[in-house]
């Protein structure tokens, strides 16, 4: 798979997302109504998270666990649109690469991911979802 699955590429269903970020699905719904995270819809309505909103959603809960309100995360991140670049994607190509993919691959993609190093920008989803994986 590797470089051709985008960050912002829709994978993840909210259940997933529920697992990995230890939050409500009404957590994440309210998030998503404030504009903070922004993931695909498929045809029957379903959420999709990318790896962006799956990292913001974690740095979210950071925040809230460090007393800042809606208002103040609102003003630390930059709300997301549709439009933006951060938005979560849902093309034709990534719901066909989404659905070839079974829950055991896209654990080991997230991995992956995890352990990857970025240069300029320490990811706090390698500490918060480190505990998901045994080495």
């Amino acid at each position: 798979m590797g470089d051709e699955i985008r960050r912002n590429m829709a994978l993840f269903p909210i259940g997933i997302v529920m697992k990995l970020t230890d939050l409500t699905a009404r957590q994440i719904r309210y998030y998503e109504q404030h504009e903070l995270i922004v993931p695909a819809r498929t045809a029957g309505n379903q959420r999709l998270f990318s790896f962006n909103d799956v990292e913001r959603l974690l740095e979210i809960k950071a925040l809230i666990e460090k007393g800042v309100n809606i208002a103040g995360i609102k003003q630390v991140m930059n709300p997301v649109s549709k439009e933006s670049e951060e938005a979560t994607v849902l093309s034709e190509q990534s719901e066909v690469k989404r659905r070839e993919l079974s829950e055991p691959q896209l654990h080991r993609l997230l991995k992956r991911e995890l352990l990857e190093k970025r240069p300029g920008k320490a990811s706090m989803i390698q500490g918060q979802l480190s505990h998901f994986y045994k080495r």
